[in-house]
């Protein structure tokens, strides 16, 4: 796809977008100024005491803002699409919107739908960039926008950027960079957009690779893997769904989660705690838990949780 050409005047955008990596994006085109005539959002649900349902946090910042908010379950419908298509948007961007959108919306905006994805496209296509990355070993990451398609992130990119991973990164952390990196480049490919000189290059054929949703059975740790790749899988999976397994304290056997960890050089027989600062042997080296979560309790460093877990030498995960 070539060069979009002349110049759009106030751009007029629908937003869709759901989780906390959304909002971001969503601020920054508001204080940009342009024109939010809708936000797309799914709908609220049930959580925390009371499971009271509770709105997104894309929709609870469109409210703060005073920008109508929908957020239908499903965008088939010729009702839902008149809807849409009755808000005669320039474009719509989409960032972690968590609804397919069927061809008659991708074709409704005069320039089309643009999404932020969070990896560096073609790899890391999906449902789960931000964690894959990091466990897969990756040395670096990053944000792409690309114009929409019917196929799963198969569209033209417009925009990359790339950020390092290093061996503190968690999911948390990646997730705060890339969204931060994700409001900054749309707001540029938005702007190029409106000067007519917004260029598209289509994903290369090789190196896809998929982002699949992450399946809560992939949590348990295995201590039978290299240091690195444990420290990777731990770190991919925090703050959530956290990477766990099971220790016998005083008899019960309780689930531990490991949120941010570092690589020691001892070893030992995999799965062995080998010192009272629960240094946990891997198939080479060993993990040493900064900050951990015992089942039924909050998150804490290391030192609150060993003031109350006895740890020994010796002991099996």
């Amino acid at each position: 796809m070539g060069q979009i050409m002349g110049q759009v005047m106030g751009m007029r955008l629908v937003f869709m977008g759901t989780p906390s990596f959304s909002v971001n994006v969503l601020e920054n085109l508001i204080a940009q100024g342009h024109d939010i005539c809708a936000v797309y959002s799914q709908p609220p649900r049930k959580s925390g005491r009371g499971m009271k349902l509770q709105p997104s946090p894309v929709q609870a910042c469109a409210e703060k803002n005073g920008i109508t908010v929908f957020t239908p379950t499903s965008l088939k419908s010729i009702e839902e699409q008149e809807n849409f298509a009755a808000l005669k948007a320039d474009a719509a961007v989409v960032v972690a919107y968590g609804l397919i959108l069927p061809q008659a919306i991708l074709d409704l905006p005069k320039y089309g739908c643009f999404n932020v994805h969070a990896s560096l496209l073609p790899r890391w296509r999906g449902a789960a960039p931000i964690q894959r990355a990091i466990m897969a070993g990756d040395n670096e990451t990053g944000v792409t926008i690309m114009q929409m398609e019917a196929g799963l992130d198969t569209g033209p990119m417009c925009l990359e950027q790339s950020i390092k991973i290093n061996d503190q990164t968690t999911a948390s952390s990646l997730h705060d960079e890339l969204a931060v990196l994700g409001a900054t480049l749309m707001a540029t490919a938005l702007n190029d957009l409106q000067a007519g000189t917004l260029k598209f290059t289509e994903q290369p054929h090789n190196g896809v690779t998929y982002a699949n949703k992450i399946d809560k059975a992939e949590a348990r740790i295995q201590f039978d893997q290299p240091a690195k790749t444990v420290l990777r899988h731990i770190h991919g999976l925090s703050p959530f769904p956290g990477a766990w397994f099971n220790l016998n304290i005083d008899g019960d056997d309780v689930r531990i989660k490991i949120l941010q960890a570092e690589i020691s050089q001892t070893s030992g027989d995999a799965g062995q705690v080998l010192d009272d600062r629960f240094t946990i042997a891997c198939a080479n080296n060993s993990i040493v838990p900064i900050r951990l979560q015992r089942q039924g309790k909050g998150a804490m460093d290391l030192d609150t949780f060993l003031r109350g877990t006895a740890i020994n030498a010796g002991m099996k995960v």
